[in-house]
């Protein structure tokens, strides 16, 4: 009686994982080519801000929904227009439901591609990594939330690399969506307040024969905020890591 041959793996760097990844890097290609980027710019808000208003008067379920798609999918894709999308987000539907709105939508889109990246590099660089790298990632997986909800809530690294970087540890997806909603309200409250008094700012640029930049917007007192934000949430892991090398030792 012949046994019959064992089933075909899978190979471990099979194709399939990286469909997910490949279809949101294809997305973000597709949106440069057809040229969909030119509408993310205070330029285009400042011309088109009449109409966008009437269509979010005339629409008031469908154009919330609507804003929240666009933005989750512009996370997902890594267009780099999160803060000029919230100003959009504040001038349009004022500063509360802007940032309700912006919140669900970005984490969401996060989510998507931090799933996205740990499908497909996840187990294979943990394989690859050397020891010092493995450390460093313990030490980042024993702190996650609070090392996740100040890399969150400090304006220095871009938020697309802050969406990807958690997948290369352990970062459980209860712990990364918790983070990220918590770490990016702050900064989403302030932007969606920059674009709820955007209309006097885009009046006087105007006047003054200007064009209006988030630069402009953004004070250095906000970023200073940010930023303090951040190290009060790097205190909790701070502590626990010096308690720990004292009991060590």
């Amino acid at each position: 009686m012949s046994e019959e041959p064992p089933a075909k793996r899978e190979p471990a760097g099979s194709l399939r994982r990286f469909l997910p990844l490949a279809i949101l890097v294809g997305g973000l290609a597709f949106a440069y080519l057809m040229g969909w980027h030119q509408y993310l710019t205070l330029e285009f808000l400042a011309d088109s801000r009449g109409k966008l208003a009437s269509v979010v008067a005339s629409k008031p379920v469908l154009a919330p929904l609507a804003f929240g798609i666009v933005y989750m999918l512009a996370v997902a894709f890594s267009v780099p227009a999160a803060s000029i999308l919230t100003i959009f987000g504040g001038f349009l539907f004022g500063c509360l439901t802007s940032s309700l709105i912006v919140a669900f939508a970005a984490t969401a889109g996060a989510t998507i591609l931090f799933l996205a990246a740990r499908t497909a590099f996840g187990d294979l660089l943990k394989a690859r990594i050397g020891v010092r790298a493995a450390q460093l990632a313990r030490g980042f997986e024993e702190n996650a939330f609070s090392d996740l909800l100040a890399l969150r809530l400090a304006p220095v690294f871009p938020f697309f690399v802050v969406n990807i970087a958690p997948a290369f540890f352990n970062v459980s997806l209860r712990t990364y969506v918790t983070a990220t909603f918590l770490g990016i309200l702050p900064g989403v409250a302030a932007y969606s307040y920059l674009g709820e008094g955007l209309d006097s700012v885009i009046d006087a640029a105007e006047q003054a024969g200007t064009n209006v930049s988030v630069a402009d917007l953004a004070t250095p007192k906000i970023t200073v905020a940010f930023m303090a934000l951040a190290l009060v949430a790097a205190i909790p892991p701070i502590v626990r890591t010096l308690r720990k090398r004292r009991r060590e030792n």
